[in-house]
């Protein structure tokens, strides 16, 4: 997998029409009898886009032409508050918000995203694909919606600062640091005695550059794509929060599938989602390298500082207030003991 680049990306873009990606799904003689739409936020050289529409012209051909998606990336279809509206009214029939968006239907759905939760991808799998997950399935169902039994990986977030590189916790003490305008992750770097600023991801850039806030905290590839190396000095492999992208389909569309049908699609979106998780990973690899390359330094932080600030400061009780027991419990099925 190749490394995003802003440019290449929107190169990309700029040379197709708004559903253009679902050309190269083979032609079938006779209209389908179903005909979906998938709505996601991210351009079309993303893994989750490039293996989606692996799974769109798998589900063609084996259904025999009777059940067509159309894909519909890059906020073509709006922004995710749009789309998360859009897939429960019917709008469109598939959408893949990440935790933290569906969370605003689903509150438990962000218990992932609970800070130093995960040390690695073999705890993060064997939650989501196993009993929390479940239990976070279960939860989006009662919205009238269906997710696939696999998460799609949007992988860990790291901390970049142009000040200091983030060693351990008392490094944080201060630290004034962007953060999306989500209340899990407000709490969490409050807890750590920074100082967070909610902003827009489109303000990131030019608030860095004018010392508005002196870090900010996202996924490897988003650090590449926006170029954040150019107004930052140090990023630190925190891997302070995991995220990930529920895929998800309207429930009324999904009940209207024949149970043959449904075998085929769910098939297609989860093994579709398990190579993806593959190419994550690999990317996250090659973009450590290019970073550094760009002059970026890193170093590696171990989670124990951090846990014990969030621990002693009452962010996990917290918070284990507000899944519930049963939710906490699960996550710590996996992760070990947090609060």
């Amino acid at each position: 997998m190749n490394s995003l680049t802003r440019r290449g990306a929107l190169r990309t873009l700029s040379a197709l029409p708004a559903a253009s990606i679902v050309t190269a799904v083979p032609r079938i003689a006779r209209a389908a009898e179903f005909s979906y739409k998938y709505g996601n936020n991210l351009p079309v050289t993303h893994p989750l886009n490039v293996r989606a529409q692996e799974a769109v012209e798998r589900i063609a051909k084996e259904t025999k032409g009777r059940v067509e998606i159309k894909i519909f990336p890059n906020n073509q279809l709006g922004g995710d508050t749009d789309m998360l509206a859009q897939v429960r009214s019917g709008g469109i029939e598939f959408f893949t918000p990440s935790a933290l968006v569906i969370a605003t239907l689903v509150p438990v759905a962000a218990i992932n995203a609970i800070g130093f939760a995960f040390s690695d991808y073999n705890q993060v799998w064997g939650a989501m694909d196993g009993k929390l997950g479940a239990h976070v399935r279960a939860a989006i169902a009662k919205t009238r919606l269906y997710a696939f039994d696999k998460m799609w990986d949007n992988g860990f977030r790291q901390t970049t600062s142009s000040k200091s590189p983030v060693t351990s916790a008392k490094d944080l003490d201060g630290l004034k640091i962007r953060v999306p305008v989500s209340p899990l992750s407000i709490s969490m770097f409050k807890s750590l005695g920074a100082s967070p600023a909610s902003l827009q991801f489109s303000e990131v850039y030019s608030s860095l550059q004018t010392k508005i806030v002196d870090a900010q905290e996202n996924p490897l590839p988003i650090i590449q794509v926006a170029k954040l190396y150019e107004v930052q000095k140090y990023a630190s492999l925190t891997n302070h929060i995991w995220d990930g992208y529920w895929f998800i389909a309207n429930g009324r569309a999904w009940e209207a599938l024949p149970g043959d049908l449904k075998t085929i699609v769910a098939a297609s979106i989860n093994d579709a989602g398990m190579k993806q998780r593959e190419d994550i990973k690999k990317l996250n690899e090659s973009v450590v390298s290019d970073l550094e390359s760009k002059g970026l330094a890193t170093n590696r932080p171990t989670a124990d500082s951090f846990r014990a600030k969030l621990r002693d400061s009452g962010f996990y009780s917290e918070w284990k207030g507000r899944f519930g027991a049963e939710a906490w419990g699960l996550l710590e099925q996996s992760v070990g003991k947090l609060a």
